[in-house]
């Protein structure tokens, strides 16, 4: 009785909810900042991960044993996904208990939005005297929101980043084996989650090591990864005849044209700077506060010099399509503004690890500069959800120099000092506003083609991916196989413009039937290569998100025309 005491007295007490008010305060801004989309469609790779969750609820033992037509053509899931199966077996589990809906998935995917929100705060109370603003800088950023709607690994991953870093310090500093093998049981969850997840075993070498300052019993929890990372790969080596990890370490590489290797890695860190300015938008809107006159002037040059040379002597806008609705230099003038955002945050590591030489700051500088030369230089494209696991390394880092400068001085954030962190949250709204109406114009276009042409006559095609393949395939329809498909005359097939992994259907083989527009985001868009929005991959624009008089997307109705010869009619190859 006299232990229960004390804990109801330790409950009332003003340290208790001192400690807790925090913890309640950022669950409940998670949940306010991403109730209005737990209705977003499912789009991009959604889909990838929902089918592999539905097969692991008949064999659980073989995740990505099945087909799927993803590129054009039939094949199996194992050589498709590039990502591990976690994420899909806790979807299986929310799949199972509350079923399939849009909204109990992304209810569903709260969860490891709030642990990362969580996960940043403890860790910013190592690290920095305003824990509470640090994890509501990471929260209110483009990329954090955006990725916090979708049922991919990303966020997933990131909540077991962040707590294994938070464990890891506090067994560093107090000595504690249980501290360390649980940060060890957390980088393993996050390797199976992501495969960048892996990142964090030398990331958190480095710490130790400069924390200790020799070798010692404290690595070995980092082997709990490698184990489980090497037992993974030998299963799915059983299973499929190919190690799914050292597969999807292959594909990055494999996926660039080596023939041109130094100009695509030259304008992919320029098109990095951009989207690591973009996707936090809240540290570029910051950048004027946080350094003096003669370092903003010297982040810009550096910036826009850089910028423009790569701009004029790789001319970039000759990989891409038509542009509609904005204009070259309009896209240029984003890429500058956010790549001058991109120098500022990369900045922050490089000036707090000079300053400081924490091991801490080590670690933070590491974190950001590590996860930036990934996403420009080794993975197959820069975008947003690449970007991410800097997030809240870059939120502290943030809050970290606002202390060095006394910007959080007896007069908080009065006047002017409001005016980036507000600006910054609405954009981090707007965008995921426009990503929620992209997904919802997807759906609708899938919709509004089934409607009017599955039952014309012939049978029912589709091409293309992603959102729209979901919701083609739930209604009843068809994807064209490239090296299976026998089109027969009145065949229809429905082809979407603003998607991937498809070939245009030329006259000879059929005619127009229709062209239906999907109303888009009016003024911003995150995926529109028309205006240069390219988040989930800047092979379709140098944006994360573009700011223009955004067109409508169309999707191609086609017939097989009647007058063509049998013989003739077959699925177009790519």
């Amino acid at each position: 009785m006299a232990g229960l005491f004390n804990t109801s007295k330790d409950i009332l007490s003003k340290d208790y909810w001192r400690v807790l008010r925090p913890s309640w305060i950022l669950t409940l801004t998670v949940l306010i900042a991403l109730a209005p989309f737990f209705t977003k469609p499912f789009n991009m790779d959604d889909p990838l991960f929902i089918w592999a969750a539905r097969h692991i609820q008949i064999q659980p033992l073989n995740p990505y044993g099945f087909d799927v037509n993803w590129y054009g053509t039939t094949t199996p899931m194992w050589e498709v996904t590039k990502n591990p199966p976690m994420l899909c077996y806790y979807l299986a589990g929310i799949g199972k208990l509350f079923g399939w809906s849009e909204v109990a998935l992304h209810c569903a995917m709260f969860l490891p939005a709030i642990l990362v929100i969580l996960g940043t705060h403890k860790l910013a109370r190592q690290c920095c005297n305003s824990p509470l603003l640090a994890a509501l800088l990471t929260l209110m950023t483009p990329v954090m929101l955006v990725s916090s709607t979708t049922v991919m690994c990303d966020v997933f991953m990131l909540a077991f980043w962040n707590w294994a870093v938070v464990f890891w310090i506090e067994g560093i500093r107090s000595n504690r084996a249980s501290r360390l093998l649980i940060a060890g049981a957390l980088v393993a969850m996050a390797a199976l989650s992501k495969y960048y997840g892996t990142s964090l075993i030398p990331l958190l070498l480095l710490h130790g090591v400069i924390s200790k300052r020799r070798l010692g019993w404290w690595i070995a929890p980092l082997l709990i990864p490698v184990a489980m990372l090497s037992a993974y790969h030998l299963v799915t080596q059983y299973l499929y005849g190919r190690g799914l990890f050292s597969d999807a370490a292959s594909y990055s590489f494999s996926a660039n044209d080596s023939t041109h290797f130094l100009q695509i890695k030259s304008t992919n860190i320029l098109t990095a700077l951009a989207f690591t300015g973009g996707c936090l938008a809240v540290g570029t809107f910051l950048t004027p506060l946080l350094w003096n006159r003669k370092q903003l002037i010297l982040m810009a040059i550096i910036a826009s010099g850089a910028g423009l040379i790569l701009l004029n002597t790789a001319n970039i806008f000759a990989n891409y399509g038509m542009i509609e609705g904005s204009s070259k230099n309009f896209i240029t003038v984003q890429i500058l503004f956010w790549a001058v955002g991109g120098v500022s945050i990369l900045t922050l590591a490089i000036s707090d690890v000079w300053m400081r030489r924490s091991p801490e700051a080590w670690l933070l500088c590491a974190w950001v500069i590590g996860t930036f030369l990934f996403a420009a230089a080794f993975n197959w494209t820069v975008n947003g959800r690449t970007l991410l696991p800097m997030t809240p390394a870059v939120a502290i880092l943030i809050v970290r120099r606002m202390d060095q400068i006394c910007f959080l001085d007896g007069q908080g954030f009065r006047g002017l000092k409001v005016i980036p962190l507000a600006a910054g949250c609405l954009l981090a709204l707007w965008v995921t506003r426009a990503d929620f109406l992209f997904a919802k114009a997807t759906r609708a276009s899938a919709e509004e083609t089934y409607r009017k042409h599955a039952n014309g006559g012939g049978r029912f095609w589709f091409q293309g991916h992603w959102g729209f393949q979901y919701y083609m395939e739930t209604l009843g329809a068809a994807a064209m196989d490239a090296e299976h498909t026998l089109l027969q005359r009145g065949d229809i097939v429905a082809t979407p413009e603003n998607n991937t992994n498809f070939a245009p259907l030329g006259p000879e083989l059929v005619v127009l039937r229709e062209i239906i527009l999907a109303k888009c985001p009016r003024w911003l868009t995150t995926m529109k290569g028309e205006v240069g929005a390219g988040f989930y991959a800047s092979s379709r624009g140098f944006l994360p998100f573009a700011l223009g008089d955004i067109p409508s997307d169309r999707i191609i109705v086609c017939v097989v025309d009647p007058q063509i010869p049998p013989t003739s009619i077959t699925a177009p190859t790519r």
